[in-house]
């Protein structure tokens, strides 16, 4: 395997014509690796950086590409466990994530939209726009467009949550699919997946090119990047 460059193979989860049945079953696996990888973890550490540079009676947080609503939902059990007010809106293109989202989070205090995020007007900016697992299936010319309307529709800042290209996690990911995953999906996109994620070169030529200086780029267990954009 060559880990020199990105891969631009598409993934399954990329294609039209998937039963939403498996995309329910490929969500439900990821969920339970972002618990037990600390994907979530990484996200409430962008959530907690970004809240540290302004004092807010309520706060809106937005999320790019939500899926099923994992992620809001362990943002929203942080926001709970803390007495920080929030409100929620989750954007993801398949009509099924959103309609499934929507009935898997009934409590959340959440708009949910089905949309190509890059189409959202929003009526008021959130303070926070967040992805999560997302950008490693866009090309770079797409990426810095998107950190541009990320930053653009932010009041505070964005962060990214995504993927190290890495042998260690290509090879570890793929032996745990293997033995563990019953999602076709997963198990053939959970590796590629790693193949289409980022050095860190790569994210600086990407936020440079989105003329983005104000950021950081972190390290975090196990093979994620946390960008971080600050307003």
């Amino acid at each position: 395997m060559n880990f020199s460059q990105r891969s631009y193979t598409p993934e399954l989860l990329d294609r039209d014509d998937i039963p939403f049945n498996d995309i329910k079953r490929n969500m439900q696996e990821l969920d339970f690796i972002n618990t037990w990888l600390g994907g979530h973890g990484i996200t409430l550490d962008g959530i907690k950086e970004l809240l540290q540079t302004q004092k807010l009676e309520r706060v809106i947080i937005c999320e790019i590409g939500c899926g099923g609503g994992d992620n809001l939902y362990a943002v929203n059990k942080w926001c709970e466990k803390n007495n920080v007010a929030a409100f929620f809106i989750g954007i993801d293109i398949n009509e099924h994530c959103i309609e499934y989202a929507r009935e898997k989070n009934p409590s959340l205090n959440c708009e949910w939209i089905r949309s190509d995020y890059a189409k959202v007007m929003f009526t008021q900016k959130p303070h926070i726009i967040f992805s999560s697992l997302f950008c490693h299936h866009f090309l770079e010319e797409q990426l810095q467009k998107m950190f541009q309307w990320m930053h653009d529709n932010s009041s505070l800042g964005f962060f990214v949550n995504d993927l190290h290209r890495n042998r260690l996690a290509y090879y570890s990911i793929k032996m745990l699919t293997v033995i563990f995953s019953r999602s076709y999906l997963v198990k053939n996109d959970a590796p590629l997946s790693v193949l289409r994620g980022f050095s860190k070169s790569e994210l600086k030529t990407i936020l440079s090119g989105a003329s983005l200086h104000r950021h950081s780029i972190k390290w975090k267990w196990a093979f994620r990047w946390l960008i971080i954009v600050k307003r």
